[in-house]
């Protein structure tokens, strides 16, 4: 290794060494002070010196670099430790209940005949984090507010529902139904948090693990925002995040750090749960994850508390006069600790303390049982709430709390600190007896003998179960706690919709700018205006909404703090604290969870907000699909526009923008309402019934139905035709009505079309009825997925109903008089309008876009695809020979006409029209 004097003199550490020395007789005088503390007291006592000098530096707001990673001891020192407010030994009588309900209401659900499976490790390893949270922090909704928003890790959620059953906001029946949800109604209990399974207790799915981490970063950055616009007073509310060390593994639990750091979220906190395991191995056995993560959050402008030991350590590290324990402690890796978490006292003893006379002098006195149960921090109360009374108390950044904790602690021999342990399901006889013992629980041996392992509960008079109710008294009620006081929101008018009914006249337009001037016409309404909330990822240009900087302005709590480069044009970049736009930047993960809090505000803050999230149709339900049904769990609701839709309208950027297939994602989701429209005037009334459905009231009086839009819309400009007078909405938002009937020819047939096909289906009617005497009708398919869904559930009514009379689906019924054959046509994959074949009353083909996108024209791209007009023809055509209506002749006739084998030959369309 190169020693200091041969490495490069520019940068050391990140330290810049050619600042000019305006002093170098001081510089001198400070540098032989240090070299005298080494020669003297040794590299460990100059090494001290160094830090207090750093840590006195910033108390005098000196700039100095940020150190990336500090000793492996706890952050706060003990004397610096608050005064600890609350009966530890009643919060340990409670704690101990607690973590002997979860672990036996997983136990008993492996019962014979059940073995539904949970986990008993991460809580047993997090409990106490969760404990004096709920016993001094989390504050709860009585207020009438929001309360605290908590993000609880998923695998945690039995020691959730051990505390609720104790407060008798659960009961046995409840905890016997864990995972039984179905079976055991009413009383299942989800696996996980997940609202739309528990809507009154849950408030934030946290599984997939690392949605968890990324929705609370933007929770806490919407309570600003909503601030800021002065739509409700978030400024009591905090945001906790319960995360484990392995999860933090994910992308998305660490890609956005740096926005809370940014925007300066002391309202949010992560606790991170460092049991130093993942499901089936350590995190980093042979490194050490505590200090890794602390170098993360503290390059991304976090601030980090670390809590790694409990009390029981204080005495020995107030002797470490050479630093020699500290030493140790930083050199160990994970691996090993977790090792002596499984280990003897008379082991750790050898190997941790052994191989250095100054380390055994430290535990001489100490049994090997006080060895033994040297403590890590994550399980002691006081260190715990001086961390979380820390992190409160800080201002300007977010704090992340890294707290070291065994997995499966309490739980005996069997599960701490065992690889398996997260598999690990059900407790023998004798791991009962031991657990029992360990938490000092008044159950006799008979009880675990015979039968199920009983639950237990002091009592409600008990001295434990009232300090549990009046501290969550004292803290504003019960948590976790899902409660929506929204009202229905008054809906705008319907002049406000007029304008997309009228059409565009001579101007083409594409659907995308057909449904920004209807996004327009209602941010004007003075009821329902100020309650959009846009976002986009970088793209607000792409989709024609830079018409909004000068009006709404972009979100920033900063402000804009400098001269826009373009602040001279008429739709300059404008930022602003009361900005109305997030834009989030090239970071659809992040636009993904706006919309997610911005679409639960109505429950979360009971403040609705009418998210509208705009974006690379690709790069939605494809890319960031799995936050979708985050976002179905949340039960938020909000407008999602896939904008340069289809795999052929955006041919110029090739493969990765070719959208073929993002309705038959979206299609797997429940609460997604999706739509393909190829007018404004279908947009304006999707719009309409979108905010009526999920913002208006409904039958029985709820604010609004808990689903979610989304509406594909294109960038190809069009000319859009005025709304017929005799328009058919109940066909646009069932999924077809018919557009224009045939007017010329003598063989019927019918086109079904969607979004961006529709004129291309326009266009192959008139060819049909001039050269081919056909009379074909044409019919806006608005929603290829609705009308599935409806006939879906027809037939489930029928199964279940043989005596009643039977449904017929919507798309039948209403395509009953139409003389087939059926064609249908999209910028789609077949797949896609495949979904209705079944219940399509007569012959039916499916024109689509298979295969990989690529880069070319539009012509050139749909004649390849045998998708545009001319090869709509040829799909009628073929139909109707199969009929035995027009001679097979005409098939061959048509393909060399239309040169359909040729994709040159196509006309290449309208170019440009990104928006």
């Amino acid at each position: 290794m190169a020693s200091g004097s041969d490495r490069n003199p520019i940068i050391i550490g990140g330290l810049p060494s050619q600042v000019p020395d305006f002093d170098p007789e001081e510089t001198q005088e400070w540098l032989d002070s240090l070299d005298a503390a080494v020669d003297e007291r040794g590299r460990e006592r100059a090494r001290y010196l160094m830090l207090r000098l750093i840590e006195r530096a910033r108390e005098k707001r000196v700039a100095v670099p940020e150190m990336r990673s500090t000793d492996y001891v706890n952050t706060i020192a003990t004397k610096d430790e608050p005064f600890f407010p609350g009966n530890e030994e009643i919060e340990r009588k409670v704690l101990n209940a607690t973590r002997w309900n979860a672990a036996v209401m997983v136990s008993r659900a492996q019962r014979p005949g059940i073995g539904v499976g949970g986990h008993i490790a991460t809580f047993a390893s997090s409990a106490s984090l969760y404990d004096v949270g709920f016993n001094h922090f989390f504050r709860g909704k009585d207020a009438g507010d929001g309360g605290d928003q908590i993000f609880f890790q998923g695998h945690a959620s039995p020691g959730i529902y051990a505390r609720a059953f104790l407060l008798d906001r659960l009961n046995e029946h409840h905890l016997d139904a864990f995972r039984q949800e179905k079976s055991k109604a009413p009383y299942g209990l989800s696996s996980y948090p997940h609202p739309r399974l528990m809507p009154d207790f849950w408030e934030f799915p946290t599984v997939s693990m690392g949605l968890g981490p990324l929705g609370a970063i933007y929770q806490a950055r919407m309570n600003r925002y909503m601030e800021a616009r002065g739509i409700a007073d978030t400024s009591t509310s905090h945001v906790w995040a319960y995360l484990g060390d392995g999860e933090m593994d994910e992308p998305e639990s660490l890609g956005q750090l740096s926005i809370a750091a940014r925007e300066n979220l002391d309202n949010l906190t992560f606790v991170v749960n460092c049991n130093l395991q993942r499901l089936d191995g350590p995190v980093r056995g042979n490194g050490k994850v505590m200090q890794e993560l602390e170098s993360q959050f503290r390059g991304a402008g976090w601030n980090v508390i670390k809590l790694v030991w409990d009390r029981s350590w204080d005495p020995l590290l107030a002797q470490d006069r050479d630093g020699v324990l500290v030493n140790k402690l930083n050199t160990t890796p994970d691996g090993q600790f977790q090792t002596y978490a499984t280990e003897t006292g008379s082991y750790i003893r050898q190997h941790f303390f052994g191989d250095d006379q100054r380390l055994r002098a430290m535990v001489e006195n100490m049994t090997d049982d006080q060895i033994l149960h040297l403590g890590r921090g994550g399980h002691d109360h006081k260190k715990i709430y001086a961390a979380y009374e820390a992190a409160k108390e800080h201002k300007g950044q977010p704090t992340v709390i890294l707290a070291q904790t065994v997995k499966g602690w309490t739980l005996g021999p069997n599960f701490e600190g065992r690889n398996a342990t997260h598999q690990m399901k059900k407790l023998t006889v004798e791991d009962l007896k031991r657990f029992r013992d360990r938490l000092h629980l008044p159950i006799a041996d008979k009880e675990l003998e015979s039968g199920l392992p009983p639950y237990y509960h002091p009592g409600r008079d008990s001295e434990e179960i009232q300090y549990m109710h009046d501290r969550r008294k004292s803290l504003g009620g019960y948590v976790p706690t899902r409660i929506v006081r929204a009202k229905p929101l008054p809906l705008p008018a319907d002049k406000l919709y007029a304008a997309a009914k009228k059409g565009s006249g001579q101007q083409s337009i594409a659907t995308t700018m057909a449904f920004v001037r209807v996004l327009k016409d209602l941010m004007r309404d003075k009821e329902i205006g100020k309650r959009f909330v846009l976002i986009a990822p970088d793209e607000y240009r792409t989709f024609g909404m830079d018409a909004f900087f000068p009006s709404a302005k972009i979100y920033n709590p900063l402000g804009q703090q400098y001269e826009s480069v373009d602040r001279d044009l008429l739709l300059a970049y404008k930022e602003s604290p009361t900005g109305q736009m997030l834009h989030d930047g090239i970071s659809e993960a992040g636009c993904t969870a706006s919309l997610i809090a911005a679409g639960s505000a109505y429950a979360t803050h009971g403040e609705p907000l009418i998210p509208v999230y705009v974006f690379y149709s690709m790069f939605g339900f494809q890319r960031t699909g799995d936050q979708f049904w985050q976002m179905a769990d949340q039960l938020a609701r909000g407008f999602v526009l896939g904008a340069t839709a289809g795999r052929t309208t955006l041919t110029g950027e090739g493969l990765q923008h070719a959208d073929g297939h993002s309705h038959l994602l979206a299609s797997t989701n429940p609460a997604c309402v999706a739509y393909d429209p190829a007018y404004g005037y279908e947009i304006a009334h999707i719009v309409q019934d979108g905010l009526r459905r999920m913002y208006g009231e409904t039958a029985d009086g709820q604010p609004g139905e808990d689903v979610f839009y989304y509406l594909t819309v294109y960038n190809e400009p069009i000319q859009h035709p005025a709304e017929p007078a005799d328009v058919d909405v109940e066909g646009i938002l069932k999924g077809v009505y018919r557009v224009k009937s045939g007017d010329k020819g003598a063989i019927p047939a019918q086109i079904l079309a969607s979004g961006v096909a529709v004129p291309w289906a326009l266009e192959a009617q008139q060819i049909l009825a001039d050269e081919w005497n056909v009379t074909a009708d044409v019919w806006s398919a608005t929603s290829w997925n609705e009308l599935r869904r409806d006939a879906i559930e027809v037939e489930e009514y029928n199964l279940l109903h043989p005596e009643e009379e039977q449904r017929v689906p919507y798309v039948t019924t209403k395509l009953s008089g139409a003389q087939g054959p059926f064609v249908a046509v999209s910028d789609w994959m077949r797949a896609v309008p495949d979904q209705i074949a079944r219940w399509v009353p007569g012959r039916y083909q499916s024109l689509g876009a298979d295969g990989f996108g690529f880069a070319d024209t539009r012509g050139a791209a749909r004649r390849f695809f045998n998708i545009d007009a001319q090869s709509i023809v040829l799909g009628v055509l073929t139909e109707l020979a199969q009929e035995g209506k027009v001679d097979r002749s005409a098939l061959k006739q048509a393909i060399d006409r239309y040169q359909l084998l040729d994709a040159t030959a196509a006309d290449p369309g309208a170019a440009g029209g990104d928006a």
